[in-house]
């Protein structure tokens, strides 16, 4: 879904050692922080905003349709979106400190934000958690509103048998890649993937390369697996996002690999984009999953006034997610051409 920023460690950890000593006696609860709990309108609410920048294909789609959902309604939105780690947990610990109605987050790096989110916790500062889910020593301190990652890895792994199996392959070998690895969401849809590909062991996995969300890095690294293992040594290729998937498709034509058909490329994406289907339907990509960002930001914005409504949506709540492949492109095309 992102594109790739720059994990530095000092700044993450200089911005931790601030936190720290606010968030030491710090515990989990069965409760998020709610000292700004929701009801009265939406009226003058504030809200941070501590997303992913608008540089990622996925975060500026998610961003313009967040703001655009709340627009009417009275919400004031401080825009502290990034596509850097160590500048989320800073952007996140000023937020903190100015004490809105909600901080509204989605995790660059799971691990560094624990001690961001204990502090707001401390700070009664309530925070809603979008996309993937926090670290679990936290995830009673927030509300969440989360794609299902692990059902998004498993239709992808479903979309490479599926197609294998058409081809009548027999054994194949297949590359991944992923997102960011120190997000749960990446973790997440690779276990989803990883259990529905040990049912098939005739299909291996041979590489497993963490893109960090970016369409240039993907495309180096598939050229690079394409030039080390041929288009014989390669069968199938997950792409963990529609704009990560494609840029397989065009290292593959650029080593002279064939795409799709009877006896081609297998390919998968995620984060459906318009893009994505319309390499379905050219029979460039097998299939692809839904966690479009157009959904969930409006689904986050819902949550959003139900809660500052006083409606007391649930602590946690799971986007549905669908498998998209050219069976059933006409039931979500719509959807997944808005980005």
């Amino acid at each position: 879904m992102l594109r790739t920023r720059t994990l530095r460690a000092g700044l993450i950890a200089g911005a931790l050692g601030l936190a720290l000593s606010t968030a030491a006696c710090g515990g989990s609860s069965d409760k998020p922080a709610d000292a700004k709990s929701g009801g009265g309108g939406t009226t003058g609410k504030t809200v941070a905003f501590v997303g992913y920048g608008d540089a990622s294909p996925w975060g500026a789609a998610y961003n313009k349709t967040f703001k655009a959902e709340l627009a009417s309604s009275g919400v004031k939105i401080n825009d502290l979106t990034s596509m850097d780690a160590g500048t989320q947990v800073q952007n996140f610990n000023q937020a903190v400190s100015q004490r809105p109605d909600v901080i509204v987050t989605a995790l660059w790096d799971t691990t560094a934000m624990v001690v961001p989110i204990q502090k707001a916790k401390q700070a009664q500062v309530p925070v809603l958690i979008v996309d993937g889910r926090p670290d679990p020593s936290v995830e009673k301190d927030v509300m969440s509103v989360l794609s299902d990652n692990e059902k998004l890895g498993e239709f992808a792994a479903q979309n490479i048998i599926e197609g294998l199996k058409a081809q009548g392959r027999e054994s194949g070998k297949a590359i991944v890649l992923s997102g960011t690895k120190s997000m749960l969401v990446t973790q997440d849809r690779m276990k989803g993937f990883d259990k529905v590909m040990a049912t098939a062991p005739q299909y291996q996995v041979i590489e497993d390369q963490d893109t960090n969300w970016d369409p240039t890095a993907s495309g180096k690294v598939a050229q690079q697996l394409f030039a080390k293992h041929g288009c014989a040594g390669i069968q199938a290729a997950y792409g963990m996002a529609d704009y990560m998937a494609l840029p397989i498709v065009q290292a593959a034509k650029q080593a002279g690999c064939k795409v799709g058909g009877k006896d081609g490329l297998i390919i998968t994406g995620g984060n459906c984009f318009k893009a994505g289907i319309e390499a379905i339907k050219a029979g460039e990509m097998h299939g692809t999953a839904t966690e479009d960002p157009i959904t969930i930001a409006k689904q986050t914005a819902d949550y959003l006034k139900r809660y500052f409504n006083g409606e007391k949506p649930p602590q946690s709540e799971l986007v549905q997610e669908d498998r998209v492949t050219a069976g059933n492109i006409a039931q979500f095309e719509e959807q997944c051409s808005q980005a």
